[in-house]
């Protein structure tokens, strides 16, 4: 009976929904419109949390942000022009993904320029390694070393 009810809970909190920062109030009477409020709100971040969206904190901020998009999409802005609008009120580190341009160019592209380049001098170490081992012939024995080769054989075979 006790396993049977912890499955039950467990298949019960799989099917919860994601919980979300947005209050009752704040949601709009129109659903198309709280749908693209909504969409906004999982590109903006939280200043305060940082690595949140706003809908997804509870930090007093993130409820202005969310309260400031919701009132931008009344009053007929498009999706471009709400973020237009939080970037040059906040800068651009309030989108949860930076635009493309001239100053995040190096945001970007620095990952995978450092993931080719380590690629690139990986290949050239091996290439390298391979092309001297394989080039370069072993130096012929001595002669000490050979009669020393040939006593520590013989020595071995005896014990045979």
């Amino acid at each position: 009976m006790r396993r049977m009810m912890a499955a039950f809970v467990a298949l019960m909190l799989l099917g919860l929904p994601a919980a979300h920062a947005v209050q009752p109030d704040e949601i709009m009477s129109d659903s198309a419109k709280e749908s693209r409020a909504r969409d906004l709100s999982r590109e903006l971040r939280c200043m305060v949390c940082q690595n949140q969206s706003i809908d997804d904190s509870d930090a007093p901020l993130a409820r202005d942000l969310r309260l400031l998009v919701r009132e931008r999409i009344a009053a007929g802005d498009s999706n471009s022009q709400v973020l237009d609008f939080l970037v040059a009120r906040y800068g651009e580190f309030v989108l949860l993904k930076p635009r493309f341009e001239r100053q995040t160019m190096l945001l970007w592209l620095l990952a995978p320029l450092l993931l080719s380049g380590g690629g690139l001098a990986l290949w050239l170490q091996i290439r390298r390694r391979s092309r001297s081992g394989a080039d370069v012939p072993a130096p012929p024995l001595t002669p000490d070393e050979e009669a020393r080769l040939a006593a520590l054989m013989s020595d071995e075979a005896a014990s045979r």
